[in-house]
């Protein structure tokens, strides 16, 4: 029964876990993008404009460029 119990906790508390990152952190897409459009480009406001884009932008990128 505690086995079972604990699991419960340790799967819920993982979705927490993942859930806050997501929440407080900046994602996977935004990063990328952020790193494409300064090495690209080399200026910090298109990095910063194209993070709020996305995934958007890296497929335009990857579409447009590669």
């Amino acid at each position: 029964m505690n086995e079972v119990g604990s699991e419960k906790k340790g799967v819920s508390g993982r979705n927490r876990a993942v859930e806050s990152s997501i929440k407080k952190g900046i994602s996977f897409g935004t990063c990328l993008a952020i790193v494409i459009s300064y090495t690209a480009w080399k200026s910090i406001p298109w990095a910063i404009f194209h993070g709020l884009l996305s995934w958007v932008y890296v497929i335009y990128y990857w579409a447009k460029y590669v």
